[in-house]
């Protein structure tokens, strides 16, 4: 029942386009920088060219730190959801994996193996695995 996060290399798009919007005015800013350097104003240029670096370098840093913290994340497990459902005219209960659109007090299609009355969705948990148990009584 242990699942693991399948490894994503995604960036958010919206994060994604900030940093390459950023990557290129940069670079139009070293552009920029160098052909006034290169004319009669060479203390704009300087001034171009250095704040050009510096949005490369920011961007370039924020770039390789989000895909480092992706890779971070990927180590992560996914704890199994249960489902409780129970009857409720004998009270009789049965246990299944979480399906999505599961919620408490839903009444399912499954009928009741003694009364066949449809069954109500009475609890939904996590799983808690057996190493958290044992770190959480002091062992390891």
């Amino acid at each position: 029942m242990n699942t693991t996060i399948p490894p994503t290399r995604r960036v958010s798009p919206f994060l994604f386009a900030i940093i390459m919007i950023t990557l290129l005015l940069s670079l139009i800013a070293i552009y920029h920088g160098l052909n006034e350097y290169l004319s009669e104003r060479p203390e704009l240029g300087s001034i171009y060219v250095s704040t050009g670096i510096i949005t490369l370098a920011l961007s370039t840093y924020m770039l390789f730190q989000v895909r480092r913290r992706i890779l971070k994340l990927t180590g992560l497990e996914l704890q199994p959801l249960s489902t409780t459902m129970q009857c409720l005219k004998c009270g009789f209960k049965n246990v299944r994996e979480f399906q999505r659109g599961d919620f408490v007090f839903k009444q399912t299609d499954q009928a009741c193996p003694k009364d066949n009355e449809k069954m109500v969705i009475s609890s939904i948990y996590r799983e808690v695995k057996e190493k958290e148990k044992a770190k959480e009584q002091g062992y390891s």
